[in-house]
């Protein structure tokens, strides 16, 4: 367990909401994400430790934990052996369409399970203290520890929900695929459960589960605050002084849109109902369409006249009463 501070690896205060940490953790996972900084071994050792502090943070018993002991709360998880932390249990892409996990890195030298610092089924020595206490009652199986793993998923899935298929690789050496559902409207910082899909359980014990921890990938031209979409659009300097017809991008493709005459940079036009569609007893979002005015580089005589007649008869000064 390394000894950086985990309030300060995601920038938020040690009184921090759970929103606010789900917040940053969103952020930062976004900005360091291997899938948009390939090859950046800076940016992939700054997302273990961003995911490892998140794990741990936005867990109410491990964060308590950690406030009362630090890091001292969780060394015990180490003392099975060679072990790969939640935050190191990243999916790697396979072969097109499939997502590879490779399951023998959970396992000790002797096949034996073993979990992760700031994993799911790291409890360490308070779950190894529980277990012995219940054997002393008698024999009674145990279930497998859950496991984590990373998942990338496309915009326009998260948005709209979906399937995708992840390989899994046994530490037996099986390799199974499972099919995971996406619902609709998920975030960076989703975390699905796939039941009964972790480490299998000591003695014909159950399986753990497996939780999946979404990223989503930026989309090209559409943002997304919460339920509602954003997409810049640039107009021409006519079209924001006299108003005009457009045509604009949305999830069911284009939409015509009417840009009121006098609009400035910066402004923007909702379309109702055109945002991340309604799941989970949600509404639908809104389409906010942002304005951008895009200024010619160069313009003929001709224009130029026109524009110092305009300028003429048009004395305002936005300026005014600024400073």
């Amino acid at each position: 367990m390394p000894d950086n501070d985990y309030y300060e690896t995601l920038g938020v205060a040690r009184d921090a909401t759970p929103e606010a940490i789900k917040k940053a953790y969103r952020a930062l996972a976004r900005k360091h994400h291997p899938d948009v900084n390939p090859g950046d071994k800076t940016a992939e050792k700054k997302f273990k430790q961003v995911q490892q502090a998140y794990d741990i943070l936005s867990d109410p018993e491990k964060r308590s934990l950690y406030d009362r002991y630090g890091n001292a709360a969780f060394e015990g998880m180490a003392a099975a052996g060679p072990r790969t932390s939640a935050s190191e249990w990243t999916a790697r892409f396979g072969e097109p369409g499939y997502e590879t996990i490779d399951f023998s890195e959970f396992f000790g030298p002797h096949g034996q399970a073993g979990g992760g610092p700031g994993g799911e089924g790291g409890a360490g020595i308070f779950e190894d203290l529980l277990g012995r206490m219940r054997s002393s009652r008698g024999a009674r199986q145990r279930g497998g520890r859950s496991v984590e793993a990373h998942l990338t998923i496309p915009f326009l899935t998260a948005v709209r929900g979906g399937e995708t298929t992840i390989n899994v690789q046994r530490g037996d050496g099986k390799t199974e695929n499972l099919v995971v559902k996406i619902p609709p409207g998920v975030d960076t910082g989703a975390k699905l459960r796939l039941k009964g899909q972790g480490e299998p359980g000591p003695k014909g014990g159950q399986r753990g589960d497996m939780t999946i921890v979404i990223t989503v990938e930026p989309h090209a031209y559409f943002k997304r605050e919460e339920r509602n979409l954003v997409v810049e659009v640039p107009i021409t300097v006519p079209e924001a002084i006299l108003g005009a017809k457009v045509d604009v991008p949305s999830l069911d493709g284009m939409k015509s849109l009417t840009i009121p005459p006098g609009s400035s940079s910066g402004l923007k036009l909702r379309l109702k109902g055109q945002g991340v569609p309604a799941s989970g007893g949600k509404p639908d979002g809104d389409l906010f369409v942002q304005l951008r005015i895009v200024v010619p580089r160069s313009i003929d005589d001709t224009s130029r006249r026109l524009i110092q007649e305009f300028a003429g008869h048009n004395k305002q000064n936005p300026r005014a009463g600024l400073w």
